[in-house]
């Protein structure tokens, strides 16, 4: 089986990752922060030591500024939910995914939140200026996607940052795309909110993420759920210290035992060999399929203008279809459809069938690839 949707979720996931789960579940097991006795105590040392590990890949201010959470969708709605207020303007991109977008017409709708969708091009691109353009006195935050989930194109971040930090504004970075493979630097871009997954190119397990917030963020952030925290038992009311103002109930342990693990195999892979390998394997399939009849790919042509996320559609061909015959035939996995990112599409002109997206990996290969570029050229004989 080949498997080419690692913008979905990654797979396989390295050997550290289910071996730190394994280690934490058969020699550990206890609950973290909730006794004085060594098993909870080892639990914590696990937390703990994945928080260092995030806050050094992020360049975060302090381990305590990053905050766990079940996925990145979570995260996305603390900032969303827990930053703006009735009256507020919120600044996004065309490209963003529906964990943005959802939220934010939530609170546009039952909130009176006001939003301006700033238009990209047909290849995913962002102009900063059109960003500037668009920003007012309310603007109480702006939220944009690293890197599209549909195009792979990557958002001019830094830019669009300066002009921010002109402004008391929020800004919001969805990094689900980018997280162990584009280098994030949390202060030197100055940001308030980086969210996080941890299933994908950090390698952790599903049902793991999270986000690292700024001092004046944390400070205004509501939390959106109360509850034990295993510190300030005798209070009824939530800590309003990090990471326990937003960490409420039992964490998940195991996964961010996995998680951690994922983090260091990043580190100690080194983002720059993990980003050249991928870049590899994108620009092989690129070539490889260009002078495929009736293929038509979305996305810039540049290598570093996008991650490893390919999209296409071929002429004549359910991408359902299409997508079922590459495994079936094949043993090749893939996606089709809307990829939660209807905007997305309607910006490069694909809603509402979608495309047929393929998503490289660390762990994908070149033989691989090569695969993946014969059969599409096979089936698209059929279909055109």
């Amino acid at each position: 089986m080949l498997y080419f949707d690692n913008a979905a979720t990654s797979h396989p996931k390295p050997e550290v990752t289910w071996k730190a789960m394994e280690h934490y579940l058969k020699h550990v097991g206890c609950n973290p922060g909730r006794g004085g006795y060594a098993g909870s105590i080892e639990a914590g040392k696990i937390i703990f030591a994945a928080r260092e590990r995030l806050k050094t890949l992020f360049n975060a201010p302090s381990e305590k500024q990053v905050i766990f959470t079940p996925n990145v969708t979570y995260a996305l709605n603390f900032a969303i939910k827990g930053l703006l207020s009735p009256g507020d303007h919120v600044i996004l991109s065309s490209m963003e995914h529906n964990s943005v977008v959802r939220p934010l017409r939530f609170m546009e709708k039952h909130c009176g939140v006001e939003l301006s969708i700033v238009p990209c091009d047909r290849t995913g691109r962002l102009s900063p200026d059109d960003v500037r353009r668009v920003l007012r006195k309310n603007t109480k935050m702006v939220v944009l996607t690293h890197a599209s989930n549909v195009t792979g194109t990557i958002l001019p971040v830094e830019e669009i940052a300066a002009a921010v930090r002109e402004t008391e504004a929020f800004f919001v970075l969805d990094t689900a795309q980018t997280a162990g493979v584009l280098s994030i630097d949390f202060q030197a871009l100055g940001l308030d909110f980086l969210a996080f997954t941890g299933h994908k190119a950090l390698y952790g397990p599903p049902g793991t993420g999270g986000f690292v917030v700024s001092e004046r963020a944390a400070e205004g952030l509501i939390p959106l759920v109360q509850g034990g925290t295993g510190s300030k038992s005798d209070q009824e009311e939530q800590p309003d210290f990090l990471p326990d103002k937003f960490e409420a109930g039992t964490v998940n342990t195991v996964g961010i035992a996995g998680l951690g693990a994922g983090v260091q195999f990043v580190l100690d892979t080194g983002l720059a060999k993990i980003r050249e390998h991928e870049r590899n394997l994108t620009e092989l399939f690129l070539t490889g399929i260009k002078e495929i009849p009736g293929v038509r790919v979305y996305g810039p042509e540049q290598m570093d203008e996008r991650v490893a996320t390919v999209s296409l559609t071929l002429n004549g061909a359910d991408l359902g279809e299409v997508a079922a015959r590459l495994e079936a035939e094949y043993g090749i996995m893939v996606r089709s459809g809307l990829h939660c990112s209807p905007l997305a599409h309607k910006t490069i002109g694909t809603f509402p069938t979608g495309t047929l997206r393929f998503s490289f990996g660390y762990f994908n290969t070149e033989e691989e690839v090569q695969t993946a570029v014969k059969a599409l050229h096979t089936l698209a004989r059929q279909y055109c």
